[in-house]
């Protein structure tokens, strides 16, 4: 009623509010939750469409069950989404709007991408698109302050290069390219670049800044508070100019109109890009491309905090059984409280990659579904729990989902669960030409379930950085039309392999690893090595369809995991583990 009561004082008939940042990221501090503010739905991906007479929320199959839960009992209509990559909101704007009308978004929050895409689909039927509206901050009173939390030094002992070195690296492509400056607003990007972490978003160690790097120099725009003498002396050694955060428009706006300056459209925002008073060149962000490829200092330490992860699930796995088989009172919270707990204490934790997943029977069919405490399910012994969870650790990130029968399964449980192992195990043991793309590699997961005429709705990995956002772009195994699906994978590149199976209102069923791609035979051509160490659930497979390759592959990989978990637990958990990890006939 506020927000229409504002839009009628401006003369605006529509509003659109994404779930973004003037960053564009994923995972966004309180402070720009515009959309779970106004709507209530909090999933990670979701944009809002507000008229006189309509509210709807469009969402994609990931969270059309978590959709109709929280937006129910509001005038919120979920609208939901078969392709996740479009934008049926502005289609629907366009035949529900007449000519003349007026649609607001606040630029700063919107690429300079998506406002050329969305004033495209308005301008063809006569509608207008105006970008500099910020309704929300006229009628959200208690919006939460940004973080002003002190920024955190990433030691070059885990990154594997200096800032200066990566500068160097990113000066080489701007040279390359003819250009004077690179702007950087994306969170991770920027991390990467100046080797700095922090924590003014929930699980993604990240500082919000804006940053310029150009051909003699470095420029940061951040809040002063969230430095001291020691991050001021840092910046200084490597020739950073620090800025406060405010400052980046005015600096935007004094370039010289006769110089160059790189730009990512689909992140750089309207509002800074209509500051820029150079000339601009549009190209793909420099560190992104840079940062998806791990260096093998990072490869290394990831492997050391897979091992220390695949020890704290084993630890929460053991718990989880035996509370079961005394009947104690075991909810979906618990586990993932107990999952957090045993994380942190492995060396060099900082916290969750991403709120736990922890799915019991039909709450599992809810792709990204997480507990809360008034809502979550009791476990019982009985059923399947979907378990997906990651920890970031100064020497990597973690993503590892594990699907437990917790009672002995049925047939069809057996036969959807050994479709998703088949699957995961192919993309494994890929091996291919370079050049080859997410979506030539995404069918690969997915053959044995449309062997049966049976498929899942999401991709089926995204890239993976080091301590750092745990949904990386962009590389990944997806639908061709999307980023991840066009990428091409090359050496060093971390992604996801998590396929999967759901049965609204029964279970879901997932199994995740991550993948490095490495050299095959010093060839032309590539394969991964997989990386996450934790055994599958045997008990769920149907052996009878599994062939004698599968069985050497698991066998093997589970050997793998005995030998590098086991020296990390001790007393009666060994012997537990040993049975998990014991091989298949």
């Amino acid at each position: 009623t506020a927000l229409r009561s504002k839009m009628q004082l401006h003369g605006l008939d529509a509003i659109i509010i994404p779930g973004s940042d003037p960053h564009q990221s994923e995972y966004v501090a309180a402070h720009w939750q515009e959309r779970t503010w106004i709507s209530g739905f909090t999933g990670s991906a979701g944009t809002v469409v507000i008229t006189n007479d309509h509210a709807g929320l469009w969402t994609d199959s990931r969270y059309f069950l978590q959709g109709e839960m929280e937006l129910n009992g509001s005038e919120f209509v979920l609208h939901k989404m078969y392709n996740q990559f479009a934008t049926p909101y502005v289609d629907f704007l366009a035949e529900n709007l007449h000519k003349g009308q007026v649609v607001a978004i606040n630029g700063l929050i919107f690429s300079k991408s998506s406002v050329d895409s969305i004033a495209k689909t308005l301008d063809a039927v006569d509608i207008s698109l105006e970008h500099r509206h910020d309704l929300i901050s006229e009628i959200w009173s208690d919006r939460p302050l940004l973080s002003e939390d002190i920024v955190m030094i990433h030691d070059v002992s885990f990154t594997g290069k200096s800032v200066n070195e990566k500068l160097s690296d990113i000066r080489q492509k701007i040279t390359s390219l003819r250009a004077n400056h690179h702007f950087i607003s994306a969170l991770d990007d920027l991390a990467w670049t100046f080797n700095i972490r922090g924590n003014d978003v929930d699980y993604n160690p990240v500082v919000t800044a804006y940053a310029i790097v150009s051909n003699i120099d470095a420029h940061l725009f951040i809040n002063p508070k969230k430095l001291n003498e020691e991050l001021n002396t840092y910046f200084s050694d490597n020739n950073v100019y620090v800025h406060h955060y405010n400052d980046i428009i005015p600096f935007l706006n004094n370039l010289s109109d006769k110089e160059t300056i790189l730009i990512d459209p689909s992140i750089c925002s309207q509002a800074m890009y209509e500051a820029i008073n150079a000339q601009i060149t549009h190209e793909a962000s420099v560190p992104k491309l840079l940062k998806a490829v791990k260096n093998p200092t990072e490869i290394g330490h990831v492997r050391n905090a897979m091992i220390k992860d695949g020890a704290a699930i084993a630890k929460t796995f053991y718990w989880l059984e035996n509370s079961l088989a005394e009947q104690k009172t075991i909810d979906e919270c618990a586990v993932a409280a107990m999952l957090a707990e045993n994380r942190s204490h492995q060396e060099h934790y900082h916290g969750e990659s991403f709120g736990a997943i922890i799915g019991y029977n039909s709450n599992g069919a809810i792709i990204h579904y997480h507990p809360e405490p008034d809502t979550c399910k009791i476990i019982a012994a009985d059923g399947i729990l979907l378990v997906d969870s990651g920890g970031q650790y100064s020497d990597g990130t973690t993503d590892i989902t594990r699907t437990l029968a917790l009672s002995n399964p049925t047939s069809e449980q057996k036969k959807h669960y050994t479709l998703i192992l088949k699957g995961m195990i192919a993309l494994s043991k890929a091996i291919f030409p370079e050049g080859t793309t997410g979506v030539q590699l995404d069918t690969l997961a997915r053959q044995f379930l449309w062997s049966e005429g049976l498929n899942y709705g999401h991709g089926t990995g995204h890239g993976v950085g080091f301590f750092l956002n745990v949904h990386e772009p962009p590389q990944g195994f997806a639908p061709a039309h999307s980023e991840r699906g066009k990428t091409v994978h090359v050496e060093g590149m971390l992604s996801s392999n998590e396929p999967g199976y759901y049965l609204e209102g029964k279970y879901g069923m997932r199994i995740e690893n991550l993948i490095v791609v490495t050299k095959f035979n010093n060839s032309s051509f590539l394969s991964f090595e997989t990386l996450t160490l934790y055994p599958f659930d045997k008990t769920l497979f149907d052996n009878t369809r599994l062939t004698d390759a599968e069985k050497v592959w698991i066998n093997e990989y589970h050997q793998k995991v005995w030998d590098n978990v086991s020296p990390l637990l001790s007393g009666d958990i060994i012997t537990w583990f040993k049975s998990k990890c014991d091989p298949v006939d």
